[in-house]
């Protein structure tokens, strides 16, 4: 999609990314997140050891690093070359061959092969703006096969407009004091003045019509929420053209 109506996801990604500093601090700043649960989960909506999975905003590659040891075949999409080195590097050290790392977004990134198995993204959707999540979504669909599996976890707000205050207060009591250790306060309140996270009200319709059935969520953080999406046989449908006179 190279049309020049289309977004600049670089420069929509945060110029963090693209520092080498952050990024081999990356890891302990998010925390380590184990990816052992979102591989169980994809292992138990079928995907196996011939799937295809394709991990969108791979960052230091955690989860695909991880995934491509149990799966066939692992693509690791980012925008950032600096993180996409920092993959490169690691799958060397640790032999892994079925790994491709792909310097591309959501909205850039081409399929050149069969439709893949599942599509995981991890704090990445949040970076594009809610009529461009809504792209997103339906190429991430479009992507995929039938049947196949989009695991999403992204800061995404689950509660009314009017209780921002008191959400975020509580948010923000929970940071850490280290910014090398941990998100502080001041991260989250970046993170809402500058990014574009949505709330599940708005993103949970986007994901219907994109063609995906939500068959397990988690928004219980209020903050940050989880979604194990099926691709329907459709991948589209739910929003119909308005003819124009």
């Amino acid at each position: 999609m190279s049309e020049n109506w289309m977004l600049d996801e670089l420069a929509h990604a945060g110029p963090e990314h693209l520092d080498l500093e952050f990024v081999a601090g990356y890891d302990r700043k998010q925390g380590y997140p184990d990816p052992a649960g979102d591989l169980e989960l994809l292992r138990r909506y079928g995907v196996g050891e011939r799937s295809t999975v394709i991990d969108f905003g791979a960052g230091t590659g955690r989860f695909a690093l991880a995934a491509a040891r149990r799966f066939g075949y692992v693509v690791a999409a980012d925008v950032s070359p600096v993180m996409l080195e920092n993959v490169r590097t690691r799958a060397a050290e640790a032999g892994v061959t079925n790994l491709r790392c792909v310097k591309a977004g959501f909205l850039s990134y081409e399929n050149d092969g069969q439709p893949a198995d599942a599509v995981h993204t991890r704090n990445a959707l949040h970076h594009l703006p809610d009529f461009w999540k809504a792209i997103a979504l339906s190429r991430i669909a479009g992507m995929l096969r039938p049947g196949g599996i989009m695991l999403l976890h992204d800061l995404i707000y689950s509660f009314p407009p009017d209780e921002a205050e008191k959400v975020f207060s509580r948010w923000f009591a929970g940071a850490s004091d280290d910014p090398s250790a941990g998100y502080t306060a001041e991260d989250y309140a970046e993170h809402i003045r500058t990014e574009y996270s949505t709330f599940s009200w708005l993103l949970e319709p986007m994901i219907d019509a994109a063609g995906f059935d939500i068959v397990e969520s988690d928004t219980s953080t209020r903050v940050f929420a989880s979604y194990t999406c099926v691709r329907r046989s459709q991948p589209s449908g739910a929003v119909t053209d308005v003819a124009t006179s």
